[in-house]
């Protein structure tokens, strides 16, 4: 028989099939009562079978059973036909409902599918969050460009929610998360972790060597299923660290009727260990109950009472959870879905009437930590710092750890900040617990050592900072002229943490690790540096650095200089003064007050310098006029440096050297150094100019000469009285005479 032959059989049999059919749902004259009925229940079973299917699927799901209702709903989808924009658009709802509970029971990668599924049904324009939501799970599947699209097409239909624009934010932060990593070491508690849900760590003791934390493993007093998440009731177990500090087997808390067949989780204490407070969800058929926070107070010796619940809200179907208690265990925060939230679930907290032995109304704890997210597992810092977990703000992916800063002695906070890479990862990430400042524990979604993503306690430890030491000594404005066998001393808080080592050829000095390998510089300590060698200045000031609030590595540099006794004197920047005369030079040529500067940054670099300056005239001119003219030039360029620039007038030395000390100068043509004296420049004054007026210039000039570097304004001797200063503008002669030459 022939494809086509078959293909034409098989159409006479449909149509008269489909012929049958009609007749018997619609050809009820003919047909007895009977048969009648008959045939309209034929043609009804299958629409009445799919609407109980579809109603106990959705009630599943409106009852928070997401782990159970999945084949429910699933069954549901697949008995709509997709034929009319009713079928479309409820089939379209079970996809999206689907991805959702796949979402709460923590499967992404079926999440994501059943999204794809709900939008190719295009349920997206009915629920804009298929979206948001399907972008949240591709961001934690690591595809953020994917995600980047959902969250803009999120944005375009809903342009009023901030979530599309945290998402597209996020998208654009992981990778610089990942670059500016933190240096926190991550390691997976396997001692604790034995499949499943393990998570919530609490510290049980003042010592910190006994641990609660909540777990559905085999052996709790729970063996049904959870409805809500497909997997074994939680219960509180504890573990104790043994004499070689590690974890020891988990053991079930049995003591005081804490653990019930209901979920137990998320303890809190105060800080005396008297009172724990924690989470129970209990579970009811054709019940929608919301979460619960018990108390319950210590018998001793790690016993308790059994407890009584904390009543927070009106009624039953709101809950409340993830308790974290102040030290007196007065003050509680908690998350909530509370009405008059910023969304999602927020952090509220409630304080304890003494006089009517209740508990207040619940607050929110405001915007500057809440979300149209969700705010949940607060635990404090050892500092009062706040801890929490949210995927409201910019993050990796999930729910991501965030600490806000304590503001004041109040039980407020401000400024919720990322604590980074790798603490945090696309994973959903919680229930941070401090053990030190650098060292804690927390739970993390991330795929562990068996290659599953299960909730996992984890530790984190930040070791310390590495710092090392390098200093650089050279000549006094000469950094390229470095100083071997310099004594270098380095002075801590005490002997310990002192040393001292001299400067290799190179003119440097390195310190990083000791010879038992600890480091020469630990955390949160300030130093002291000293050099000196003979035959140069003692800089008595030094240098001092310190790694006190440093949070990262870091190379110190320090360059210090040593002035030789017998140096050659500072060339500083020209001053130049108006013909005869020697006030300061300011015009479009120059600003002589702005050289002086120079002077003025190289006083205050160097505290404890005493500074020689010394003003020279050229050749030109009588002696006696350029030695008063010179005198003055230094005295006024002292002036503007102490009655302008405020410089103790004790550190600064004025000589007039008159025409005396010619400067030298390298001849470019030679290469020869040459001592520029009045018969040396005259052969150019015939011949060259311009060369005999710039020679007469670089002997026109004022230099500085260290004399110390050890002034102290506490036990420097007064100044003496310098004598009168010629009025500004002579040439320092009280007679009225021609104006030197000298320029």
């Amino acid at each position: 028989m022939t494809i086509m032959v078959r293909i034409q059989k098989y159409l006479v049999y449909k149509k008269n099939y489909l012929l049958l059919r009609h007749r018997l749902c619609i050809n009820m004259n003919n047909m007895s009562h009977k048969i009648l009925l008959f045939s309209f229940l034929i043609c009804l079973t299958g629409t009445t079978y799919s609407q109980k299917i579809v109603l106990k699927a959705e009630n599943a799901y409106k009852g928070q059973n997401y782990g159970t209702g999945i084949p429910e709903m699933k069954a549901a989808y697949d008995k709509i036909s997709r034929k009319g924009a009713k079928a479309k658009a409820k089939k379209g709802e079970l996809a999206f409902k689907i991805a959702e509970s796949y979402r709460m029971t923590e499967m992404i990668k079926e999440a994501n599918e059943w999204y794809d599924r709900a939008m190719l049904l295009d349920y997206q324009l009915v629920r804009p969050q298929v979206y948001l939501y399907n972008g949240d799970v591709l961001r934690m599947m690591s595809e953020t460009d994917k995600a980047s699209k959902n969250y803009s097409l999120y944005k375009e239909l809903n342009p009023t929610d901030p979530r599309g624009d945290v998402g597209i934010a996020s998208c654009k932060a992981i990778k610089e998360f990942k670059e500016n990593k933190t240096p926190h070491i991550i390691e997976n508690q396997t001692s604790l972790n034995k499949g499943g849900f393990d998570m919530s760590p609490m510290f049980s003791d003042q010592k910190t060597t006994k641990l609660y934390f909540t777990t559905n493993r085999t052996g709790g007093i729970g063996s049904d299923t959870d409805p809500r998440s497909g997997e074994s009731y939680t219960d509180i177990w504890e573990s104790e660290l043994d004499k070689k500090g590690h974890w020891g087997e988990p053991k079930l808390v049995t003591s005081g009727e804490i653990n019930t067949v209901d979920n137990e989780g998320a303890v809190c204490f105060d800080s005396r260990y008297k009172m724990m407070f924690f989470t129970r969800c209990p579970n009811e058929k054709k019940k929608n109950l919301g979460c619960e926070i018990w108390v319950s107070e210590a018998k001793g010796k790690g016993e308790w009472n059994a407890p009584t619940k904390v009543l927070l809200t009106p009624n039953d179907t709101i809950s409340v959870g993830h308790p974290c208690a102040s030290e007196d265990g007065k003050y509680l925060i908690f998350a909530s879905d509370l009405p008059g939230g910023f969304g999602g679930r927020d952090l509220w907290y409630t304080t304890f009437d003494k006089k009517k032995e209740a508990w207040t109304i619940p607050v929110n704890l405001g915007p500057e930590i809440n979300t149209p997210g969700d705010e949940l597992f607060p635990t404090f810092a050892k500092n009062g710092n706040l801890y929490f977990a949210s995927n409201g703000y910019v993050g990796l992916g999930g729910l991501d750890i965030f600490v806000a800063k304590k503001v004041g002695s109040e039980y407020k906070w401000e400024n919720p900040q990322n604590v980074g890479y790798p603490i945090n990862s696309e994973n959903n990430d919680y229930a941070l617990i401090e053990y030190t400042d650098k060292k804690g524990f927390f739970t993390s979604e991330r795929k562990n050592p068996n290659g599953k993503n299960d909730a996992d306690i984890y530790s984190y430890d930040l070791p310390p900072n590495l710092f090392d030491l390098r200093v650089i000594v050279s000549e006094f404005s000469k950094k390229d002229v470095r100083i071997p066998d310099v004594k270098v001393t380095v002075k801590g808080p005490d002997a310990a943490n002192s040393w001292e080592g001299y400067t290799k050829a190179d003119g440097s000095i390195l310190w990083d690790k000791r010879p038992n390998g600890d480091r020469y510089i630990p955390e949160n300590m300030a130093f002291s540096i000293a050099i000196g060698k003979d035959g140069y200045l003692v800089d008595k000031k030094g240098a001092q650095f310190t790694t006190q609030g440093l949070t990262s590595n870091q190379s110190f540099v320090i360059e210090l200089e040593l002035v030789p006794i017998k140096a050659d004197p500072i060339r500083l920047p020209e001053v130049r003064y108006p013909f005869a005369q020697y006030t300061l030079l300011v015009d479009s040529t120059i600003n002589s007050k702005d050289s002086l500067n120079y002077v003025y940054n190289l006083l205050t670099k160097y505290p404890g310098m005493i500074l020689e300056l010394s003003s020279h005239t050229d050749s030109r001119g009588s002696d006696e006029k350029n030695q008063i003219l010179s005198e003055n030039r230094a005295k006024e360029c002292v002036r503007y440096l102490v009655t302008e620039k405020g410089i103790d007038p004790r550190r600064l030395v004025p000589v007039g050297k008159g025409e005396k000390e010619p400067a030298k100068w390298v001849d470019p043509a030679t290469g020869e150094t040459i001592t520029l004296t009045e018969a040396y420049i005259n052969q150019f004054q015939k011949t060259n100019k311009a060369k005999f007026e710039k020679l007469h210039q670089l002997n026109r000039r004022t230099e500085g000469k260290v004399l110390s570097m050890d002034f102290d304004p506490a036990t420097a001797p007064p100044l003496t009285p310098a004598p009168e200063v010629a009025p500004t503008g002579s040439t320092g002669s009280t007679e009225k005479v021609a104006p030197t030459k000298d320029k």
